[in-house]
């Protein structure tokens, strides 16, 4: 069992920054690959990126790539999304997922999942 739990999401406009972090706690973080999702209202829940366990490499939704960049952090059990040149169709509940498998993640699947932080991008 994992916690995880997201932090700094918030009002923008577009053209701004934000970075959200997502802090976990219980089982050894340091066995988990990462993610982070994404759901607007009326959509589905989407797939932003992931960084795998074993060599950090990453993975972004089309969407984002060249924006969001994905870290992690093992002595702080956290990862962070940094969002740069936000646009208003990034509005959303920004959710971060744990998982075993990293192709999981990439597939849009997630064995543990946050609360969600809610990001929006004014124009």
């Amino acid at each position: 069992q994992v916690q995880l739990v997201e932090s700094g999401g918030g009002l923008v406009q577009a053209g701004g920054s934000l970075r959200l972090s997502c802090a976990a706690s219980g089982r050894t973080f340091n066995i988990f690959n990462m993610g982070w999702f994404r759901q607007a209202p009326g959509k589905e829940r989407e797939f932003v990126g992931a960084i795998s366990l074993s060599d950090g490499r990453t993975a972004y939704a089309d969407s984002v790539k060249g924006r969001f960049t994905i870290s992690r952090d093992n002595a702080k059990k956290t990862v962070y999304l940094q969002m740069n040149t936000l646009k208003p169709e990034d509005t959303a509940v920004y959710y971060c997922a744990a998982d075993f498998s990293y192709s999981d993640l990439t597939s849009g699947r997630g064995d543990y999942w946050g609360q969600g932080t809610q990001v929006t991008v004014s124009s």
